[in-house]
């Protein structure tokens, strides 16, 4: 589990979150440019927690959507959850 909760693209979403909540703290207004950068934010969010979901479900060997960033790596990641 600890692979997928230390993975470089989550781990950069919530850096980058905690970057947006420092700047939100701040006495700047809220202008297009900040809901903009939210909106950013949790655009790659998603997609680092969709990475990972996939992921896991491709190294158990359950089907994966065709548009996945793992989708040619299926065998690969069963052959190494077997082997572990």
């Amino acid at each position: 589990m600890r692979k997928y909760l230390f993975g470089t693209g989550l781990l950069s979403s919530i850096t980058s979150g905690l970057t947006l909540l420092r700047s939100a703290r701040s006495d700047e207004s809220f202008t297009w440019r900040t809901a903009l950068a939210w909106l950013s934010w949790g655009i790659t969010l998603a997609l680092a927690i969709g990475t990972v979901v996939d992921t896991r479900r491709a190294s158990r060997a359950k089907l994966i959507p065709l548009d996945s960033p793992v989708e040619g790596d299926q065998k690969r990641l069963l052959r190494d959850r077997l082997t572990r």
